[in-house]
């Protein structure tokens, strides 16, 4: 299913309008028409906005990856916020050396091994 196919579907459950959601979004009707007309998605700009009115994430938007996870196939990425815990912590791994990283590593591993 394209990304395009999932907002209509979304529309559909929610019955809301091409015209109530380009009002919401702040996209152009003809757009919209677009998407569905010609099967094409939108722009990455768009991306966000559209989430935040149909109350999605972007994972499922995208991939169609629910919150849980929960899909035919997982993903072998994450998306994660830079302001949140886990974008800090990853941050940080960023910028350490090969060698911090290894430690660290190792310190995770030695955590896993203990919850086993």
């Amino acid at each position: 299913m394209t990304i395009s196919e999932r907002i209509f579907e979304k529309l559909a459950q929610m019955h809301m309008t091409q015209k109530q959601f380009s009002e919401e979004t702040g996209i152009l009707q003809s757009t919209i028409s677009e998407w569905k007309k010609k099967k094409t998605n939108p722009t990455s700009e768009k991306i966000m906005v559209i989430c935040k009115v149909l109350d999605v994430t972007p994972e499922w938007l995208l991939s169609g990856i629910e919150k849980n996870g929960s899909r035919k196939s997982r993903a072998d990425w994450y998306v994660v916020g830079k302001k949140t815990e886990l974008g800090h912590l990853i941050n940080a791994y960023n910028n350490m050396g090969k060698d911090r990283r290894n430690r660290l590593m190792g310190y995770v591993e030695a955590i896993e091994s203990m919850e086993e």
